[in-house]
């Protein structure tokens, strides 16, 4: 069915019967967005939700039809030469690191796929959308990069021993790579 969308959870504590999703797999997700406990306020309404009788059924908030328009403007959102070289630039580096930094040489073990440069075009796309503009800038790529590369870096064991996480590796690439 149209739309097709799939959202998923990972339980970030190792657990019985939860396994990690392959390398390949997690590069099929758009974005990984990093959602953190919520403020002690909300966390006492979930408790009594809970707690409570169930809620009524949400009424919908969109339309399956209003769905489909947005997604097709999003896609007409223009996105110049400029940009796509941009994004193939920094999708490229994060697999030869070396040409942004000697020192990510020895944090990355295996950089972006091809798949990623896409993800990264349409969720630069999508950001525009939202901030009403039919055009994208380079602005746009670097707000969404860290949610889109963030589970697409493979770092070393060094890396992980130093206490790097990908989004630092993210930073230095937009830091490190020149927009044209």
């Amino acid at each position: 069915p149209q739309p097709f969308m799939v959202l998923a959870t990972r339980n970030p504590i190792e657990q019985e019967g939860t396994y990690p999703l392959p390398e390949a797999q997690l590069d099929r997700f758009l974005m990984k967005i990093v959602v953190d406990y919520p403020p002690e306020d909300d966390e006492r309404e979930i408790l009594e939700r809970g707690l409570g009788a169930p809620a009524a059924p949400p009424d919908p908030v969109i339309t399956t039809e209003a769905v489909l328009r947005a997604r097709a403007v999003v896609g007409e959102v223009r996105l110049t030469t400029a940009i796509r070289d941009y994004v193939v630039r920094l999708i490229r580096a994060t697999r030869q690191p070396g040409r942004v930094d000697a020192d990510l040489e020895r944090l990355i073990r295996y950089g972006a796929s091809p798949r990623a440069a896409i993800a990264l075009a349409q969720a630069a796309r999508a950001h525009a959308f939202l901030d009403a503009r039919g055009y994208t800038t380079p602005e746009d790529v670097k707000a969404v990069a860290p949610d889109v590369l963030r589970h697409r870096l493979i770092l070393t064991y060094e890396a992980e021993a130093d206490g790097v996480v990908p989004e630092d590796i993210v930073e230095r690439m937009l830091d490190g790579v020149a927009v044209r």
